[in-house]
Parts: C-alpha cells; sequence; structure tokens
C-alpha cells in the first residue's frame, strides 16, 4: 500500500490468576534527553527538548507538559496544538493523580440537528469537516493555564520562549510532516494562509529540509505569555477566531465570540482500577479511553497471558474479543457526563468485569459483541454514528521529584477542519459527536447538544507498581486504536515483561466495525487465516496510525520510549 492509501485507509475506519512477569530495564531512549532534572518523551524530538528546558530551569512536570504542547503546535500542526484540546493528568509520589478536561465545547447555536440536511438525515462526514460546523472551541490554552496555576512553578511567560523561537526562527520539515502533508492537501492546503506556509506555488508539499518560519504564530504565543490565556479567549484573537469558523459555516447557527470566551477547562474524577495489582489510572468521560482500557484489562485478568506469549494467537483473539466487549459498552454508554449519566463505576467495576470475561472463550471469537448491562446503566440509548477519529499526539513529562504529566493533545483529523486563524489550524473535533441524535428511536449519549464535550479514545494512563511506587507513564495517538494501544502496551510490559520499547513495538489487531485488522507487515500477517478459523468473519491487513509514547521507571531511573515505527520519519533535517 502506499502512505496516501493507509493514510486514508484509516481516516474512514487453562485459565488463572497467575502473577505477571517482571518487566524488563527498557534500552529505549527518549526522544529528548534526560538528566537528573527529568525526562520528557513526544512525538517530536523539538518539542520534547522545549519541555526539557523548563525542566532545566527548575520547572516541574506540568511547566514541561505545557512547554511541549506549545511547541507541538509549531513542528507538529497534523496533530495536536493550541487548535484543539485534549486531556491531562498530573501525579504524585505518592499516588494521586488529578486529571483535567480540555476537550472542545460545541457554540451555544449547536443542537442534535446539527449534523441533518434539510431532509432530516445526517449530511456526509466530507461535507462538512473542512467547514467550520467541524470546529469546537478549542480548550488546550484553558488546560494549559488551569493546570499551570493549580500545579506550575515556573512564570507562565517563560513556558511560551522554545515555542516562540520555533515559531520566528523557524523549523525544518521532517519526513513525517512531509508524508502528512502529502497525505493530506485539501485539509493542510484549505486555507490560503496554510497552501502558502507549507507548499510549492505547483501544490505539492514544501520538501524535507525547508525551513518553515510561522511569525503569525509567533504573534500569538507572545499575546498569551504577556496577558495569559484571556488573550485567546477574548479580545481581538477570539472574535477572529470566531469570524474564521463562522465564514466557513453553512447556515445560520455558527459559533460566535461569546462562545470562545465561555470556554471553562474543568478537573474530572480520576478512574482508576487494579491490573495484577498494579494501580492503572486514567481520564473519566468525556473520554472513554480510561474507561475502555481498564474494561479490556479487567476482562483479561483471569488469563495467564504471560504463559501465552505475544506470539501467541489465542492471546491476540482473547485481546480483540476483549475490546469488542469494551467498545460495545463505550459505544452505548460514553459520552460527556456534564450532559448524560455515564455508568463509571459500574463499567469498571471488578464484578461487572468479571461476568463479561466469562463471554470470552480461548480459541473461540465471539459471534457477536453485545453491550452489558453494569451498575447504575441509565435507561437505553441508541448506537451512535460517529465517523473515525484520527490525528492526535500524546506525551509525558517526569521532574526530578518524580511528579508526572501524561498529556494526549489533538485537533482530531491530519490538520483538523483545515481552518486556521492566528497561525495555527483549528480542530475539527465536533466530527466526533454522532451525526444521528437518534437510533432505533431512542436519544444517542454522543449526539450534538449546545456546549457539549465530544466523546474522545483519548487514553493518557498513570500505573502505579504494587509497593505504591511511581511505575508507568503511557498514551497514544490513532484515534479509536488509542485504547487498543494502550492497553496493549501495559499488558507488554506487566505480562509479558518486555521493555517499554518493545511493548509499544508490539503488533496491533484490532477491529473496525465487523472487520479484524491485522498490521501489515507484523509477524501476524501470515497467520491470518489461522484467526479466521477462530471464527473471526473477516479479517484483513492494514497500517493503522501507530504513535504511541511512554516513560517507565527503571532501576536505573527513568527512560523513556516512543513507537519504534516512528523512528526515522521523526528525523530532524540539517
Amino acid at each position: 500500500m502506499t502512505i496516501r492509501t493507509l493514510f486514508a485507509l484509516f481516516a474512514a475506519f487453562s485459565l488463572c490468576a497467575c502473577p505477571p512477569k517482571e518487566p524488563l530495564a527498557s534500552t529505549a531512549s527518549p526522544v529528548a534527553g534526560q538528566s537528573q532534572t527529568g525526562l520528557v518523551t513526544a512525538a517530536d524530538p523539538r518539542a520534547a527538548e522545549a519541555g526539557m528546558d523548563m525542566l532545566r530551569m527548575g520547572g516541574n512536570a506540568t511547566d514541561a507538559a505545557i512547554a511541549t504542547m506549545l511547541a507541538l503546535t509549531v513542528v507538529e500542526p497534523q496533530s495536536s496544538g493550541i487548535g484543539g484540546g485534549g486531556f491531562l493528568l498530573l501525579g504524585t509520589p505518592d499516588g494521586s493523580v488529578t486529571t483535567y478536561d480540555g476537550r472542545e465545547t460545541a457554540p451555544s447555536a449547536a443542537g442534535p440537528d446539527w449534523f441533518l440536511g434539510s431532509d432530516g438525515k445526517p449530511i456526509g462526514y466530507r461535507e462538512v469537516v473542512l467547514t467550520g460546523k467541524s470546529v469546537g472551541v478549542p480548550g488546550n490554552i484553558a488546560l494549559a493555564a488551569k493546570a499551570h496555576a493549580e500545579r506550575g512553578r515556573l512564570p507562565w511567560k517563560t513556558l511560551f520562549q522554545p515555542a516562540i523561537a520555533l515559531a520566528r526562527d523557524g523549523f525544518r520539515i521532517n519526513p513525517r510532516l512531509y508524508m502528512s502533508l502529502d497525505a493530506y492537501r485539501e485539509r493542510a492546503g484549505n486555507s490560503a494562509f496554510g497552501r502558502n506556509l507549507y507548499f510549492e506555488a505547483d501544490g505539492s508539499p514544501k520538501p524535507v529540509g525547508t525551513l518553515i518560519v510561522n511569525p503569525e504564530l509567533a504573534g500569538t504565543f507572545e499575546a498569551m505569555a504577556e496577558m495569559g490565556a484571556q488573550a485567546f479567549y477574548t479580545g481581538a484573537r477570539a472574535e477572529t477566531l470566531a469570524e474564521t469558523v463562522a465564514a466557513a459555516t453553512p447556515g445560520e447557527a455558527r459559533m460566535s465570540a461569546a462562545d470562545v470566551a465561555a470556554y471553562r477547562a474543568k478537573e474530572r474524577e480520576t478512574v482508576c482500577g487494579s491490573y495484577r495489582g498494579y494501580r492503572i489510572c486514567g481520564m473519566g468521560p468525556p473520554s472513554s479511553g480510561g474507561i475502555a482500557v481498564l474494561a479490556m484489562l479487567g476482562q483479561l485478568e483471569r488469563f495467564d497471558l504471560a504463559a501465552m506469549g505475544p506470539d501467541s494467537l489465542t492471546f491476540w483473539q482473547l485481546f480483540v474479543d476483549s475490546k469488542r466487549l469494551a467498545y460495545a459498552d463505550r459505544e452505548l454508554y460514553t459520552g460527556d457526563g456534564d450532559f448524560v449519566s455515564v455508568p463509571v463505576a459500574g463499567l469498571v467495576e471488578p464484578d461487572y468485569l468479571a461476568a463479561r470475561s466469562l463471554l470470552l472463550q480461548p480459541g473461540r471469537a465471539l459471534a457477536s459483541a453485545e453491550p452489558g448491562s453494569p451498575r447504575g446503566a441509565p435507561a437505553p440509548a441508541g448506537d451512535g454514528d460517529e465517523p473515525p477519529e484520527n490525528g492526535t499526539s500524546h506525551f509525558v513529562a517526569v521532574d526530578g521529584e518524580g511528579n508526572m504529566a501524561s498529556w494526549t493533545s489533538t485537533i482530531e483529523g491530519a490538520f483538523g477542519s483545515g481552518l486556521m486563524t492566528g497561525g495555527f489550524f483549528l480542530n475539527n473535533e465536533l466530527t466526533d459527536f454522532s451525526f444521528s441524535p437518534e437510533a432505533d428511536g431512542l436519544p444517542v449519549a454522543n449526539r450534538v447538544e449546545s456546549g457539549k464535550r465530544p466523546r474522545s479514545s483519548m487514553a493518557p494512563t498513570i500505573i502505579y507498581a504494587p509497593d505504591g511506587e511511581p511505575f508507568m507513564l503511557v498514551g497514544a495517538a490513532g484515534g479509536a486504536t488509542i485504547p487498543v494501544q494502550v492497553a496493549r502496551s501495559i499488558i507488554g510490559v506487566i505480562d509479558f515483561g518486555l521493555p517499554l520499547e518493545d511493548a509499544l513495538g508490539l503488533p496491533l489487531v484490532t477491529t473496525f466495525r465487523e472487520t479484524v485488522i491485522v498490521e501489515e507487515g507484523s509477524s501476524l500477517e501470515p497467520r491470518m487465516a489461522e484467526l479466521s478459523a477462530m471464527g473471526f468473519s473477516n479479517v484483513r491487513s492494514a497500517t493503522p496510525p501507530f504513535r504511541a509514547v511512554g516513560a517507565i521507571r527503571t532501576p536505573d531511573g527513568w527512560v523513556g520510549a516512543y513507537d519504534p515505527r516512528l523512528k526515522g520519519v521523526l528525523a530532524i533535517p540539517d
């Protein structure tokens, strides 16, 4: 398959409770250097270095994570930044975990008919994704400001300096950005600003090594550095943002400057569970990711996965079926907890997951994966029709005192809506809502509503060892594959005893609707017929968009790692 084809594919789509193996020390290196001041790992070394700068200046993990997010806006415009939102977990050495919700919100004019045509039927994804109808009010800056006010150490202004320098002095296009520009020309070049910044006169992407200078983005950062988050959410910049979205929005219902000013980041209740004695903590609603990860792990815990090993097709069959059960519940029950009743405790309750686990049969695929009835489940709801999620970035930071940050940031699809203001891309997060407000006559939990946050798969995770000590940080990009990547990586470390980089590099087997996807080129691809023989009706190979990132505490200290499939495409040109 070509790069363009691969990107397009995933933009459309005897049992016992046995002790795990002891994880091996990782030999992976973080994307940025580590020292006694701490560690930062991100999907671009220049952004990770921005975070490391904060640690060297005496900042903490919160400071480092914010500086990394800002720098990613510059060097990784296809995946994340201040035009989108995210979820942040902050953990302390004593086991306290705080979660912050910076997910985007629908404008006040939005309602259940937001994605319905004049005939009352859902309009097509492609008809709205590159319009203002797909854009939610960005939350990353409000999230950064809230986290900094409560946990930051360095002056707010200091955190912006690396990003300002990258935007004003320029950065060079690396192979990964070039591939994204080439695969998503329509999105990246949706605005005149984007075309002039990233493309040649003939419409081709500027080549690898080209210096990209973005003084408009530098100016946006400088204003926020001086005036705080209000420079983003109020005043001329907020008005221009709203006007940019409104001008590209068909119909009369549009985003306003008042919608931008009304945005608030929120602290949410942390969702934690236990797996083989390890404490796994993640993000709750509006994220479904933390719940899905705990559900998969809880359903698999009764099996001796360590004895099976990563080469066992029985393991992968159980893993896929566990994912199917977890996602069946996710589709029916999860959404923005401010708008719908999400039975979080019931969905991750050990007894409930044990009962769901009994549906899993080694060597025999589930004929169908139906949602369960967790404690506290609300009245029946419909299963929505959300398009697949896509572009995202994950990064982690640990400071010298052992404080941890695990942040997943996104603008949804590659280059978001393609709309730009202030030198950055605006998200298309509203397409994470169900386009149909009802299904089978029942309201969909993830339907569009005024001020609501769309459901997300993002799953930033912090893990504590059985002795209570900090153990591991992990998260991923890749839309609906995120919880699958995170759960697989946790199993790789805890059950299979793999170094973190090897765990992040395990093959991926997942499902897209009724199709089982086996990673193309992996050791499992030649064995697809065996998976079919287990009862899966449609098995095919493809290349999912991997971008898992993490850090692990070893006897020699913290070590960062990222998905080895990224090696080479992250190289910084001279």
